[in-house]
């Protein structure tokens, strides 16, 4: 079938929150070798004006997966995820995610181009709390290579 000229535009609705809880907060910093004390140490966050562990920068791509997952499993899409590598990501932070934000993120499709036999797609995850402040927008590009590639 191959991938949808037609998904520029579309827009999937944020899911279920997402939790973000110290443990993950710490785990995310362990894996990603983050170091400093307010990812690990609740009174080092505190001191730095947080209420709570503050998470990596790139601790926004967990939600913005979950928001992407939408897109990959959506049959009208066309997307076979083995044929899929990794492009490009990008974050804009409108503020630190602390542990206790319960977080959504709807996901738009900004852009399908033809590439050869296959197609890049550019999305944007608009991440918030469920009551609707702005966190984090994400900005991801995935090739998804054509038969033969």
């Amino acid at each position: 079938m191959g991938v949808n000229p037609e998904l520029t535009g579309r827009v999937y609705p944020a899911g279920d929150a997402y939790s973000v809880g110290r443990e993950k907060i710490r785990e995310f910093a362990r894996a990603v070798k983050a170091t400093h004390p307010a990812h690990y140490d609740v009174e080092a966050a505190r001191e730095l004006g947080y209420k709570d562990l503050v998470a990596p920068p790139t601790f926004a791509i967990i939600v913005a997966q979950r928001a992407d997952s939408q897109l990959i499993e959506d049959p009208e899409a066309g997307i076979d995820f083995s044929r899929v590598v990794h492009a490009d990501q990008r974050f804009v932070h409108h503020r630190p995610i602390v542990a206790g934000d319960e977080l959504v993120a709807e996901l738009h499709v900004d852009q399908v181009r033809s590439m050869g036999g296959g197609a890049m797609i550019t999305t944007r995850a608009e991440i918030s709390t469920a009551e609707g402040e702005g966190i984090a927008t994400t900005t991801s590009s995935i090739l998804v290579r054509g038969e033969g590639q």
